[in-house]
């Protein structure tokens, strides 16, 4: 899932005709639209619209208000009335064609941008202002197309009467990155209105989206200080708090709570529409807040079970009681998926978050299905599928779990877990190998290949992994001659003793390596019984010394020290 807060830049300097009460109406609305309070805005529209049904105006500022909110639908429907009632008002078709370039036909969104200039004035700015603004305002802008609309727009507003032609060239140079071009446009913006809140908030999102996050920050806090009640510069600064914490993870909870924050005060500061709280719940989900993110989206459901982005409501809710580990979690993203037949509308997180409501509910092969889908659709999914094989590990489905080791290791071989993964797919092969060879099964000898070969990669790599080395010694006694045994344990257990003895002894310190200790010096002892007898004796002597009620070592000592057995007479000797 993507989430985007696209620049919204509407005109305040539009010339409106009419009454002044009418004027300071559609003065306010704006004002709301700019706040982004806009269901606020969306009312005062509809009144509009209904007492002043001749004014083109009052159409496209409400369809706008739609697309803005992705409603597409009812943009169209509120553009295609506002040109039945003022034909000779352009924006609407520009309106229009920003409808049809949302649903990616740019063929029918040219064809109403054309029809928006034929209707237009020739000294009127204000459409190729639009198009050029509707051109940036898309996931994938045209830059293209949008530069000579913006430069006709700057050209035949000469006198510089409206400072919005300059912030939309800004927010034009912005989006590529260009911030010289960007802010020498929005300082001419600011020039000709001080306050303009919405260009130096654009200036502070400049900076975030350059990831100058402290000059950013700086900016966002001057627009607050100037109006602490202006809730886009919350918004936005929320947003940076957000990135600023992902691109500085030993801060990311400070940060993130920061953002949460601030993001609150947005809200407060905004109307609390369906909307506005969806793009909340968008922002508890990165901010991995997923306790509030469950709590918001079950609110959100009940209040608005019809509306048509409940969908997206579902989806966050499910992801977030599986991140909880709520049992609902499987009930949630089948009922979701249930209702999401077209899988052409799944993303990668939704098949991500069934196989984990699976592997919640002890799914684990079906949760290799959904995850694999994940990782197909998205690599960056891949960690995922060391959840599943530590599922099927712990389950004791070692064959399963070492082919998902496999598929891991080979998809992300140098990502966070990879040692692990290692590890476990040498661990996997191990008993996989020990439990069949005890079962009388002849298992194939190349399980215990591939696992040495996982293991020693992970004694080059990281030569402190200190279980790489003992189960790499448990392998080598499958691997050795049964019958009569050349030691291969050997090289691989001294080398954890002088791991954890020599080289780094406080690593001997753990609990877990007490175990380790004593199974090295007890298989030392056995396997140097046969041809070194004192070191036999020292190793198990060791051994003891650390638990001296450990019975193979005290079996092992015992072997070497009982006398050898007297030789059977031979045949045809005379009894004395």
């Amino acid at each position: 899932m993507k989430m985007t807060k696209k620049a919204i830049t509407l005109s305040l300097g539009l010339v409106v005709m009419g009454s002044a009460s009418f004027a300071q109406n559609l003065n306010d609305a704006k004002k709301a639209i700019d706040a982004e309070q806009y269901a606020k805005a969306t009312s005062m529209l509809k009144s509009l619209v209904s007492s002043q049904a001749g004014k083109g105006e009052n159409y496209f500022s409400l369809g706008d208000v739609y697309l803005q909110n992705d409603y597409v639908d009812s943009a169209k429907a509120v553009f295609n009335k506002g040109i039945t009632a003022d034909p000779k008002y352009a924006l609407n078709y520009v309106g229009l064609g920003k409808a049809e370039l949302a649903a990616n036909n740019p063929t029918g969104a040219k064809a109403d941008f054309d029809k928006a200039l034929a209707a237009a004035s020739k000294k009127d700015y204000l459409p190729y202002m639009y198009i050029g603004k509707a051109y940036v305002d898309q996931d994938k802008p045209d830059f293209a197309a949008a530069l000579p609309m913006l430069q006709k727009a700057d050209e035949l507003d000469a006198a510089d009467k409206d400072p919005e032609t300059f912030v939309a060239l800004g927010d034009f140079y912005a989006a590529q990155k260009k911030n010289s071009e960007a802010l020498s446009n929005y300082l001419r913006a600011l020039n000709m209105n001080e306050g303009l809140l919405r260009a130096k908030v654009q200036i502070g999102r400049m900076y975030k989206e350059s990831r100058a996050f402290p000059e950013s920050e700086s900016q966002l806090k001057e627009v607050i200080a100037a109006d602490p009640n202006y809730g886009p510069a919350y918004r936005e600064i929320a947003e940076l708090y957000m990135q600023w914490a992902n691109f500085e993870p030993a801060n990311f909870a400070a940060k993130s709570t920061d953002a949460i924050t601030n993001y609150k005060k947005y809200l407060d500061l905004t109307d609390k529409s369906f909307d506005a709280r969806l793009r909340y719940a968008q922002f508890l989900y990165y901010a991995k807040d997923f306790k509030t993110l469950e709590t918001e989206t079950a609110d959100l459901a009940k209040l608005y079970p019809n509306n048509q982005k409940a969908l997206v409501i579902q989806r966050l809710q499910a992801y977030s009681a599986a991140e909880n580990k709520n049992p609902e979690s499987l009930k949630l993203l089948t009922d979701f998926f249930a209702k999401n037949p077209d899988t052409s509308r799944l993303i990668a997180a939704d098949y991500l978050y069934l196989g984990k409501a699976q592997l919640l509910a002890n799914q684990d092969s079906l949760a290799l299905i959904s995850i694999t889908k994940a990782v197909e659709k998205d690599s960056t999914n891949v960690e995922a599928l060391e959840d599943v094989g530590k599922a099927l590990y712990g389950n004791k489905k070692y064959a399963q779990a070492a082919d998902v080791y496999k598929n891991a290791i080979k998809l992300n071989p140098n990502g966070k877990g990879s040692l692990t993964n290692y590890y476990y797919l040498g661990s996997a092969n191990y008993y996989n190998y020990a439990i069949a060879d005890q079962a009388k099964q002849n298992p194939d000898k190349k399980l215990l290949v591939e696992a040495d070969s996982a293991l020693a990669f992970i004694n080059r790599t990281a030569p402190e992994f200190t279980l790489a080395y003992i189960t790499r010694g448990r392998v080598a006694r499958y691997m050795d001659d049964q019958a009569n045994p050349k030691g291969l344990v050997i090289p691989f257990y001294e080398q954890y003793i002088d791991l954890v003895t020599v080289k780094k002894p406080e690593l001997a310190t753990a609990p877990a390596e007490k175990r380790n200790i004593l199974e090295a010096y007890t298989n030392l002892g056995y396997a140097y019984a046969a041809t070194d007898k004192a070191k036999a004796t020292d190793m198990f002597n060791k051994a003891l010394a650390i638990d001296p009620a450990n019975a193979n070592a005290a079996a092992g000592l015992k072997q070497l020290t009982a006398p050898a057995p007297k030789a059977a007479p031979k045949a045809g000797a005379k009894k004395k």
